[in-house]
C-alpha cells in the first residue's frame, strides 16, 4: 500500500510537468541491477536502487551539460538498460518475473523495507509539496520563490527512483509506469485543484493496489497485470464521470 501511496502522490507532478513517459521509462532502468543480483544473489531492491539512482545522476549531469532534453536522455538509458537487462537475466522466468513482478515472492523482510522506504518518501514528498508545486508552475516561478530548482529537481527524481525501485518488486520494471501515470490522470480528470488532484491520485493508488492484489490473490493471477487492468478500469470511469 505504501507503494501505491508514494509512487501516486509523485505521479501527480509528474503528470502536470508533462513527464509520463519519462517516469515510464525510468523504471527500465532498473532491469540490469535486478539482473546483476539475480545472478550474484543479493537482494533485487538494491541492484534496482543503484541503477536507478546512478541513471538519475547521469541523466541530470548530461542534462546540464548538452543540449538534449531529459526525455531524450531517459530514452537513450531506457532502450540501452532494456538491452543489457535482457542480456544479463540469467533465465527467461528471472526476466518475466523482472518484467512483470509477483508480490508473491516478497519475503518479510522485502515488506518491511518496502513500508519504511514508502513512508519516508511520503513524508519527504510532502515536506517538499510547496517545492515541488512551484516547480511544476515554473522554473523561473520556483527560482523566485527562493527554491533551489537544480537541487530540488534532483531531490525529486531521487524520490521517484527509490517508489519505481520498490514497486518494480511488486508490480514489475514493464508495469510500474501504470502506478505512476494512471492514478494520476485518474486525478486530474476529476479534481479542480492541485493538492485535491495529489489527495484524489493517492486513493485511486491506493485503491487500485488492494483491488487488484485481492483479485490477483482470488483467482490465482500475477498481481501486476491485474492491478494495472484495475487502474486502467478507474481511468476509464474518470472520463465518464468527467463528460457528466
Amino acid at each position: 500500500m505504501s507503494v501505491g501511496v508514494g509512487v501516486s502522490l509523485l505521479g501527480t507532478f509528474i503528470i502536470l510537468r508533462r513527464m509520463a513517459l519519462v517516469g515510464d521509462a525510468l523504471s527500465h532502468v532498473a532491469l540490469p541491477g535486478i539482473a546483476l543480483a539475480s545472478i550474484y544473489k543479493f537482494n533485487p531492491f538494491i541492484g534496482a536502487v543503484a541503477l536507478l539512482l546512478f541513471a538519475v545522476l547521469a541523466i541530470t549531469f548530461l542534462e546540464r551539460h548538452s543540449n538534449l532534453p531529459i526525455d531524450a536522455l531517459v530514452g537513450v538509458f531506457f532502450t540501452a538498460s532494456l538491452g543489457i537487462g535482457a542480456l544479463l537475466s540469467p533465465s527467461s522466468e528471472s526476466l518475466l518475473e523482472a518484467l512483470f513482478g509477483d508480490i508473491r515472492d516478497l519475503n518479510i523482510i522485502d515488506a518491511e523495507i518496502a513500508v519504511v522506504v514508502g513512508v519516508l518518501v511520503v513524508v519527504a514528498t510532502l515536506i517538499l509539496f510547496r517545492d515541488f508545486t512551484h516547480l511544476t508552475l515554473s522554473r523561473e516561478l520556483a527560482h523566485s520563490e527562493g527554491v533551489a530548482v537544480e537541487r530540488t529537481e534532483l531531490i525529486f527524481l531521487f524520490l521517484l527512483a527509490i517508489m519505481i525501485a520498490i514497486g518494480i518488486r511488486i508490480i514489475g520494471t514493464l508495469l510500474i509506469g501504470a502506478l505512476v501515470i494512471i492514478p494520476a490522470s485518474v486525478a486530474k480528470n476529476i479534481s479542480v485543484s492541485l493538492r485535491g488532484m495529489a489527495v484524489i491520485s493517492v486513493i485511486v493508488g491506493i485503491v487500485t493496489v488492494v483491488v487488484g492484489s485481492t483479485i490477483a490473490a482470488s483467482f490465482q493471477l500475477v498481481p501486476g497485470p491485474v492491478i494495472t487492468v484495475v487502474a486502467a478500469v478507474f481511468f476509464l470511469l474518470s472520463l465518464l464521470v468527467r463528460r457528466s
